[in-house]
C-alpha cells in the first residue's frame, strides 16, 4: 500500500522538477507573452493608456490556466515514476531516491502553482507542493508520503485536473 503512494508522489516530484528546469517552457512562455503585449500596444498607440495595457499584459501573458498546469505536473510526475522505478530496478536505494523526487516534485509543483492563476488545480498544486517538501524533510520521507494529508493534496489535484481535462494520478 505504501508503494503504491510513493509512485504517485515520486512522479509527481519528477514531472515537477523537469518542468520546471526544461529550458523550453520558459522560452515559449516569453514568445507569447511578447507576441501578447505587441497587438495591444499596436491597437492603442495613440492612446496615452497604452503603458497601463502594456503593463497588464505580461502578467496576464505569464498566467497558465488549470490545463495547462495539470498537463505540466502530469510530465513531470510521469517522469518521476520513471525515476523510481528505474532506480528500483538498478537496485539502488528507493529511500535515497524517494527523497530526492519528493524535494524535487516540492520545488517543481511550488514552482508550477507560482505560475498559475489563482484556479483549483493552482491551489491545489500549491499544496501538493508544500505537502512534497514537508515529506522530504521527515526523517522517513516514505513514511511521510504516505500520509493522510499528502494523500488529500493527491486526491484534490487530481480532482481539480479533472475538472480540467486532464487525468492524472497523484
Amino acid at each position: 500500500m505504501k508503494k503504491t503512494r510513493i509512485v504517485p508522489v515520486v512522479l509527481a516530484c519528477a514531472l515537477a522538477t523537469l518542468t520546471a528546469c526544461g529550458g523550453e517552457d520558459p522560452d515559449t512562455e516569453a514568445g507569447p507573452a511578447t507576441t501578447s503585449a505587441s497587438p495591444p500596444a499596436a491597437t492603442t498607440p495613440a492612446a496615452p493608456a497604452t503603458p497601463a495595457a502594456t503593463a497588464s499584459s505580461p502578467p496576464a501573458a505569464n498566467t497558465v490556466g488549470d490545463k495547462q498546469l495539470c498537463e505540466s505536473v502530469k510530465k513531470s510526475g510521469d517522469e518521476m515514476k520513471a525515476r523510481l522505478v528505474s532506480a528500483v530496478q538498478a537496485g539502488g536505494n528507493p529511500d535515497v531516491e524517494v527523497t530526492k523526487i519528493l524535494a524535487e516534485m516540492g520545488r517543481t509543483a511550488t514552482a508550477l502553482a507560482s505560475t498559475g492563476g489563482g484556479g483549483a488545480a493552482g491551489t491545489a498544486l500549491k499544496k501538493f507542493g508544500a505537502e512534497n517538501t514537508k515529506a522530504a524533510k521527515a526523517a522517513d520521507p516514505s513514511t511521510a508520503a504516505d500520509s493522510a494529508a499528502m494523500e488529500k493534496a493527491g486526491a484534490d489535484l487530481n480532482a481539480a485536473c479533472k475538472a480540467a481535462g486532464v487525468t492524472t494520478s497523484f
